[in-house]
């Protein structure tokens, strides 16, 4: 009887051990020791995924990011992208050429980012957008 206790006890120290980590501590311990900044959205998330499971450790994984400022982008950094940059990627038309932004968003953002993947939902933008680029609207 004993041992089904200590096997579950077990268990459940190893799976909360590993909830309580903070991911931003873990994927970029580089980034350690920011004040402040823009928060870095995956590592919200995956934070986020520890309050699914456990609402203590969930909150930790917050604190300790947080609190070592991990969870922040580097200073300089961001995952943004000047849209004068991403002007190139447009045709005269209006559309986007995906193999031109997925070149311009590897040289900038250093990511290789699957933009020819089918399950890619794109939405149309908005005149104003485009006047912003100096286009004209197709119909």
């Amino acid at each position: 009887m004993r041992v089904p206790f200590r096997l579950i006890g077990g268990v459940l120290v190893a799976t909360l051990l590993t909830q309580i980590t903070a991911c931003g501590s873990i994927f970029y311990p580089d980034r350690r020791g920011q004040i402040d900044g823009k928060v870095d959205p995956a590592i919200a998330v995956l934070d986020a995924v520890g309050l699914l499971f456990y609402i203590i450790p969930g909150l930790v994984a917050f604190a300790v990011d947080f609190a070592t400022g991990a969870i922040y982008f580097e200073p300089g950094h961001t995952a943004q992208v000047a849209p004068e940059k991403l002007k190139e990627a447009i045709g005269a038309d209006g559309k986007v050429d995906n193999h031109k932004l997925q070149a311009i968003l590897q040289s900038e953002l250093g990511r290789n980012l699957p933009l020819d993947d089918p399950r890619l939902i794109q939405y149309k933008g908005s005149t104003q957008q485009l006047a912003m680029f100096g286009l004209k609207p197709a119909v």
